[in-house]
């Protein structure tokens, strides 16, 4: 056999399988990194045509969540404002401020904001905000505290696990329907005491409210 097979066919098995293995490895890591969108991972923070900050709407000014996003307890998606809402107070705030040129714009032709979307779940998954909104589930649970961010990112991971977490134990998030965009609304004050009352107070809300804690494939993969 040595004089038909030369020596180094010896050592082709093992080159095979671990060029394969090398082959294999930089696939996986290639379609991890190009087919996960940005707007999964967390600390994505895309450049906004207009640089709008909730610090000051929803903290500074408390503005309701469902003044801007008015569709979010009706709709399976929270709708962005167009630029006929932002102007009813900018037609007197600040109405000639260079920043706002844009939206001044888009009002008068009515070409939207060409707005960069940062949350977003794959089209394989179904969400429905209103579901969520209407059985006290607060927008930081999965959005963090838009309130404090002067340009929104994406704070939370929306992989399946983040969902499950929420979904085998919603009585550790739910709150009081009137108080979901509350962003800073806590059972108490004392973080110990406020833990205690979410655990107690979030299992009789789940109770009461016959939250269904669906962890099967369907409830999202339909």
């Amino acid at each position: 056999m040595s004089d038909v097979f030369p020596k180094w066919t010896n050592k082709l098995p093992i080159r095979v399988i671990f060029g394969l293995i090398l082959l294999g490895g930089a696939t996986v890591a290639g379609l991890t990194y190009y087919a996960t969108p940005k707007y999964t991972r967390v600390g994505y923070q895309p450049v906004q045509p207009v640089a709008f900050s909730h610090a000051i709407h929803a903290d500074q000014l408390g503005l309701d969540c469902r003044y801007c996003h008015n569709g979010v307890e009706s709709s399976w998606f929270s709708n962005v404002p167009a630029a006929s809402v932002c102007m009813n107070c900018h037609n007197q705030v600040l109405k000639d401020d260079p920043k706002l040129a844009l939206v001044r714009e888009s009002f008068e032709t009515g070409d939207p904001i060409p707005w960069v979307q940062i949350h977003k779940v794959p089209d394989y998954v179904y969400f429905n905000h209103s579901v969520h909104v209407n059985r006290g589930f607060s927008c930081v649970e999965c959005h963090g505290p838009v309130n404090k961010m002067d340009e929104v990112y994406h704070a939370k991971p929306f992989g399946m696990s983040f969902c499950l977490e929420c979904h085998r134990d919603p009585a550790a998030k739910i709150r009081p329907v009137d108080q979901v965009t509350n962003l800073d609304w806590t059972w108490d004050s004392d973080p110990e005491k406020a833990a205690q009352m979410q655990q107690a107070q979030g299992e009789q809300l789940v109770h009461d409210w016959r939250v269904e804690s669906l962890v099967n494939c369907s409830a999202c993969h339909r």
